[in-house]
C-alpha cells in the first residue's frame, strides 16, 4: 500500500511520462538545426510568452561557470534563470507553491523533439537551489547553431541529460487525478 505522498508522486510521475510520450516523437540525439530565434512559454500559465534573445538580455542575467561533462571542458554561460521566466509567465512561485500547484511541471522542448521535464519545486529558490537558466551565450559569445539559439542549463546535474540545447519551448503542465 503507498503512503499518501508516495501515491501523489507516482500520479505526477505518471501524468508527466504520459505528457512525454503523448505526440509519439523520440527523445532523440539532438542533431537538428535551429529553426529561429523565439522561445514560447505556454501552458498552464497567466501569461503566454514569446522570447527573443533581446528579450532575454533585458531580463535580469545570471552567468554560470560550468564542467561540461560531455565535452570534458569549463564553460562559461550566461541567460536568465528559468524561475525568472516561469515569474514572468505568472508561474505559482514561494508561498504561493503549495497544494495542488506542487502537482505541476515543465517540460522543455527542443527543436528537434528532445523533451525533458522538471517539477516546478525544483525550479523554485524557495524550495530548492538548481540554478537552472535559458542560456543565449556561452564563453562571451552567442551559442553555435548545434547548441542555440537557446540552452537550458541545469549546473547542479550529475550529467547533462536534462540541458536542453536548441530550446525552443517550455510548457507548463498541471498533473490532475486520473
Amino acid at each position: 500500500m503507498l503512503g499518501k505522498s508516495s501515491a501523489h508522486w507516482c500520479l505526477f510521475a505518471a501524468a508527466a511520462l504520459a505528457q512525454l510520450f503523448a505526440t509519439g516523437s523520440s527523445a532523440s540525439a539532438q542533431t537538428a538545426a535551429p529553426s529561429g530565434a523565439e522561445l514560447k512559454v505556454s501552458g498552464a500559465v497567466s501569461t503566454p510568452l514569446t522570447l527573443t534573445v533581446a528579450d532575454l538580455k533585458a531580463m535580469p542575467r545570471k552567468t554560470l561557470t560550468v564542467v561540461n561533462p560531455h565535452e570534458k571542458k569549463t564553460e562559461k554561460y550566461e541567460g536568465v534563470a528559468l524561475e525568472e521566466i516561469l515569474r514572468k509567465a505568472g508561474v505559482p512561485q514561494g508561498d504561493a507553491l503549495r497544494g495542488p500547484a506542487m502537482t505541476t511541471y515543465v517540460l522543455a522542448e527542443a527543436a528537434d523533439g528532445y523533451r525533458v521535464v522538471f517539477s516546478l519545486a525544483e525550479l523554485d529558490a524557495g524550495i530548492a537551489d538548481s540554478e537552472v537558466i535559458v542560456a543565449d551565450t556561452m564563453d562571451g559569445g552567442p551559442l553555435g547553431d548545434k547548441s542555440g539559439p537557446f540552452r537550458l542549463v541545469a549546473p547542479h546535474e550529475k550529467r547533462p541529460a536534462r540541458w536542453v540545447r536548441m530550446l525552443k519551448s517550455i510548457t507548463v503542465v498541471r498533473a490532475t487525478a486520473q
